[in-house]
């Protein structure tokens, strides 16, 4: 059974989230601050946290930067009201895994969900603990989720690290937009080719030393994107 903490002020629809989450085989916990949601996942693992962005005492993001330093990774679907495309890209980077713009529709939300439980899954089942992959000066952890590069800590938001996973463990295999859409956000995203390239850009940006002329991640012109397999 999957357990999930709903960070909500708004009592009807944190009820809401929780009757729907419950009914899908769910254990829920509310919380309806934002000190109170970090102090509970400190006490807890949690296998999904709902968070929503204007709290009481904390705010949503900071909520999401206390929770990724901690030592457990838990997955984190923010909700905001705010629907500007420079919140979400906030929230992302803080380290979010994805988001749902109030008013959102149940069914989405639940797909959302389902989404990260399945992402979740399989990283573990397909990550061996000790199998870090090392790549020159780069080395990635799937464990703790970690990244290095010439022995310096590479901060990396939630899908920067599962995109560079995905290519690392295939070097040489193109993918292209849409494969990485559904296989690293794990639902359909028609007409949101631009957010692989915008998180690909970022992430250049942190492990390339001239992006422009990247060293790890390649572009396939007319194709996609594939892991250097000449390195």
């Amino acid at each position: 059974m999957k357990n999930v903490l709903i960070v909500e002020d708004n009592k009807d629809i944190a009820s809401l989230i929780q009757m729907h989450l419950t009914d899908s085989g769910c254990q829920t916990t509310i919380s309806n601050d934002g000190l109170a949601a970090v102090e509970q996942t400190r006490q807890q693992d949690f296998d999904l946290v709902i968070l929503d962005l204007m709290l009481p005492k904390l705010d949503g993001l900071d909520v999401c930067r206390c929770i990724r330093k901690q030592s457990h990774y838990t997955p984190i679907v923010m909700l905001t009201s705010k629907s500007s495309e420079l919140d979400r890209v906030i929230g992302l980077e803080v380290g979010a895994d994805d988001y749902v713009t109030k008013p959102f529709s149940i069914r989405e939300l639940l797909a959302r969900v389902k989404s990260q439980f399945r992402r979740a899954e399989a990283t573990s089942s397909s990550a061996n603990p000790s199998h870090e992959l090392n790549y020159g000066d780069l080395s990635i952890n799937p464990e703790n989720r970690q990244v290095t590069l010439e022995q310096r800590n590479i901060d990396l938001t939630a899908k920067e690290f599962d995109l560079l996973y995905k290519f690392a463990k295939n070097p040489g295999h193109v993918y292209s937009r849409s494969q990485l859409l559904d296989s690293v956000w794990g639902y359909g995203h028609e007409g949101y080719e631009h957010t692989v390239n915008s998180h690909i850009n970022r992430l250049r940006s942190k492990i390339e030393a001239t992006p422009a002329k990247p060293k790890y991640i390649m572009t396939v012109w007319g194709v996609g994107y594939k892991f250097n397999d000449q390195l």
